[in-house]
């Protein structure tokens, strides 16, 4: 299988400087995480766009997890004189003061991957996928891997992310439909793979009688892997979401089941043409939806992912 088709060609530079030109748009760019699989690939994404874009830079910032560092990026994006902001929120439900104060100066505000809960005003927009969307169809697949019986554990993201809970309510809606599948247990693993291996090992230490793995995404779905190869429990359906390269690798060795690709590339790139836009004065959709793509084994090696 190419792997190639889903990484971007190279890493760029985490900062792209601002030019001295007056008529050039400037960009602020605050990111959840930097240290994050998917997010990093959204964030080359937007950079290897705003590289292909005449008249157009931008500056990013790592919130690291931290409301507060992403509140006082916008502050200084705004003391900066930026054009548009675009902003993978840290936490969801907590976007009103980044919205405030891009509303207060006037400048357009994007949020990409992660869709706040609160309704968005004018001058802002969402670039990103319907992640109750991608829990339903990793849980179909499963349920029907699965003959509709047997006993499920879910490794959940970032409690505060929206993602989290929508995919998790796919997975619940799907799971409602069959009388024979039992949800064990739901453990957060914040999205990470190290947390999803140290949870699916205490899952195999207490002896739960586990048949699949449902995670919140892949990196956590690699860890429950790791873990499963570990305890040399096998005949795990194992589920993730991102189709991550990482994932990918894994489904090509027969230890991944299923995993939904989201457009890191997709939703990077339309972040940053939509912020250009609003800058512009240009209207634009207000919520922008790339859509997904249920990956398995018998489907992985005819896809086009992240082919731009």
């Amino acid at each position: 299988m190419r792997l190639k088709k889903v990484i971007l060609a190279s890493a760029l530079a985490s900062t792209l400087p601002f030019s001295s030109m007056a008529e050039e748009l400037k960009l602020g760019v605050s990111v959840a995480y930097f240290n994050h699989n998917y997010l990093t690939l959204v964030r080359q994404a937007m950079q290897q766009q705003i590289q292909e874009m005449d008249g157009v830079s931008a500056h990013f910032e790592d919130a690291k997890g931290d409301v507060a560092q992403q509140v006082q990026h916008i502050e200084n994006f705004v003391d900066q004189g930026v054009d548009a902001i675009i902003t993978i929120p840290v936490d969801t439900q907590a976007v009103q003061p980044l919205v405030k104060r891009a509303q207060e100066a006037g400048i357009p505000l994007v949020f990409v991957v992660n869709k706040p809960e609160s309704e968005l005003p004018a001058n802002t927009a969402f670039v990103g996928s319907d992640s109750r969307l991608a829990g339903l169809m990793q849980m179909e697949y499963i349920a029907e891997k699965m003959g509709g019986e047997g006993n499920i554990v879910i490794l959940l993201g970032v409690l505060s992310n929206e993602a989290t809970r929508e995919r998790t309510k796919g997975v619940e809606e799907v799971v409602a439909k069959y009388p024979g599948i039992r949800i064990l247990d739901k453990q957060t693993g914040n999205f990470y793979r190290n947390e999803g291996v140290d949870i699916t090992s205490n899952w195999l230490l207490s002896g739960l009688d586990i048949d699949a793995v449902v995670s919140n995404n892949d990196e956590m779905a690699i860890g429950a892997i790791m873990a499963l190869q570990q305890s040399g429990k096998k005949d795990v359906i194992v589920g993730g979401i991102d189709a991550t390269p990482d994932a990918l690798a894994f489904m090509d060795k027969g230890l991944l089941d299923v995993t939904v690709f989201q457009d890191a590339a997709g939703q990077g790139r339309e972040s940053v043409t939509t912020a250009v836009k609003l800058a512009r004065g240009e209207s634009v959709e207000q919520s922008i939806m790339i859509p997904y793509q249920l990956i398995t084994p018998e489907n992985v090696e005819t896809l086009e992912l992240g082919k731009q």
